[in-house]
């Protein structure tokens, strides 16, 4: 059974920083493409950033120069380091895998974690 556990979510103030880590497990991780995925209240999901299985990463305009994804396959851990940050980057921030990063992106991927709450304040 797949399964992804993201943690290091919290309340920051804005121009702080936050570390997220996502677990993932039941899977061959090493193959998948893993992102993450938010989605503030009221708000469509939208897809932050992602990584491929070769390693390429890719962002939303939004977070560029602020947030760095990155992974630890021996460990099969994602992370998002996230700076700078803003009040409009508060939502639940979702650990997301797919064999396909476009589906990462369009905010389908095929495995969820549970989520992990960040929330910036002004």
């Amino acid at each position: 059974q797949v399964h992804l556990m993201e943690s290091g979510g919290g309340s920051v103030q804005a121009g702080g920083s936050l570390r997220l880590s996502c677990v993932g497990s039941g899977y061959t991780y090493r193959n998948y493409c893993m992102g993450w995925v938010r989605q503030a209240p009221g708000k469509e999901r939208e897809a932050v950033a992602a990584i491929d299985s070769d390693g390429g990463t890719y962002y939303t305009d939004s977070v560029k120069g602020r947030f760095t994804i990155s992974e630890d396959k021996a460990k099969n851990t994602l992370y998002l380091q996230m700076n700078a940050l803003k009040p409009e980057d508060t939502a639940m921030y979702y650990c997301a895998a797919d064999l396909s990063i476009l589906d990462i992106f369009l905010g389908k991927p095929k495995y969820w974690g549970q989520g992990t709450q960040v929330t910036v304040s002004s």
